[in-house]
């Protein structure tokens, strides 16, 4: 419960979103293209990769459990965001408490943050099978991997529960307009009245607990990573396959990390509020929308995966047609 401020000014107890407030005109046609589709695209994308390694019984393996719990996170990361930002947008219902912008604040931290774990025990997942290639059964068992996601969410869970924490004690008495489509951390920290400082070291300290943790332990496996493939007698295929692969994931990491970060510690930085909303939209949907691209349709274990379910199922109508012909002709 808030107490009342030393001056008497009363603290608000429900905000409103900023959006896009230069694109005004055009936000039917940016919830269009940009909202739906991003999401649509993300919640087919996840599912399909959801429903073949839970389908293909190859594909129960550590590497792949923990891309279907990629895909789970980035399911429900954008839907903590989109009923809120679609409404905001589409119908200028852009109020919300202070109570469920705490709580959204907390999902869509925790849930970004559990990504970036997940990002980093997949990284050390593809070194061992690659630079230990003889002892991965033994080192990535059913065991590591569910400490692995126990250490997840509990990094997740605690980190993040403080930060709501600090930021639900604040006081707020000026603006209640949030440069936002959804609740981000320090763009409700920045409408508080009173002392932050607390509030903008936390901040920080979840990028260098996450950025400055993950990040330098997940380049240091790719490294590792292509140092193996590069000195190993490969063919010039499996070199370029080894490339590509880690290029493309690093891409992805350096665009959810480096937006994230700017995302997290504005309004600080002088940027335009389209600009910080738009970022902070892509920081919550890129990666979660690119995601089943780079693990799934480009891994060819879980290719065959989707094409095995799609000839069985094509088999069973091809079958039932058959068995509805013969009766039919029958009754001409």
């Amino acid at each position: 419960m808030l107490e009342a401020s030393p001056g008497g000014n009363s603290s608000h107890s429900s905000f409103l979103f900023g959006g896009f407030p230069a694109l005004q005109n055009h936000q039917r046609l940016l919830v269009l293209v940009l909202l739906i589709g991003c999401y649509v695209t993300l919640l087919l994308g996840n599912c399909a990769l959801l429903l073949v390694i839970g389908s293909v019984a190859s594909l129960h393996s550590p590497m792949y459990l923990l891309i279907a719990s990629l895909c789970a996170v980035d399911i429900l990361v954008g839907t903590t965001i989109f009923p809120t930002t679609l409404l905001s947008l589409l119908f200028n219902w852009d109020r919300i408490s202070l109570t469920g912008c705490l709580t959204q604040m907390f999902f869509t931290h925790f849930l970004s943050s559990l990504e970036s774990t997940l990002l980093l025990a997949m990284a050390l997942d593809r070194y061992v099978a690659i630079c230990f290639p003889l002892r991965y059964n033994k080192i990535m068992n059913a065991s590591v991997f569910a400490k692995l996601l126990l250490f997840a969410l509990f990094r997740s869970c605690s980190v993040m529960g403080t930060l709501v924490g600090l930021a639900g004690s604040l006081w707020f008495c000026d603006s209640n307009t949030i440069r936002h489509c959804y609740c981000d951390h320090m763009a409700l920290v920045s409408l508080a009245c009173g002392d932050t400082e607390r509030n903008r070291a936390a901040g920080l300290a979840v990028i260098i607990c996450f950025v400055g943790v993950d990040t330098p332990v997940i380049f240091f496996s790719y490294v590792k990573i292509l140092s193996v493939v590069l000195r190993a007698s490969a063919s010039g295929e499996d070199r370029w396959k080894a490339f590509h692969t880690c290029g493309t994931h690093l891409m992805v990491m350096t665009c959810f990390y480096l937006v994230g970060s700017v995302s997290f510690l504005s309004p600080s930085i002088n940027i335009p509020p389209d600009a910080h909303t738009f970022m902070g939209l892509m920081y919550i949907l890129l990666p979660a929308t690119v995601n089943p691209i780079i693990y799934g349709v480009r891994t060819k274990e879980i290719r065959n995966g989707f094409l095995k379910i799609f000839k069985v199922r094509a088999k069973k109508l091809k079958s039932m047609k058959v068995k509805v012909s013969p009766a039919g002709k029958g009754k001409t």
